[in-house]
């Protein structure tokens, strides 16, 4: 995992929300935007923690960025989680 804290990142309401959307397929930030209804510079803080978390990454594909989940890191926090599980 990233040296940001994951759970400090998921935290926010918004980026969760992010983070669902994604799981249907990239979206670029124009759509995500507009789906969560927040300005660019809002939505870019939002994607640059995502991104620092190691959550999204992001491509280019002619004019336009787009923005995946990372599902590798999501794996990794649940085996991580999974240890904490009571032994019957």
């Amino acid at each position: 995992m990233s040296e940001t804290n994951i759970f400090k990142v998921l935290a926010d309401s918004q980026r969760r929300d992010i983070l669902i959307m994604l799981k249907d397929g990239r979206l670029n930030a124009g759509e995500i935007s507009e789906k969560l209804q927040i300005t660019p510079a809002a939505l870019s803080y939002h994607l640059k923690l995502l991104k620092s978390a190691d959550l999204i990454t992001e491509y280019k594909e002619k004019n336009f960025i787009y923005y995946e989940i990372n599902t590798s890191v999501f794996q990794d926090l649940i085996l991580w989680i999974n240890q904490f599980g009571g032994k019957k």
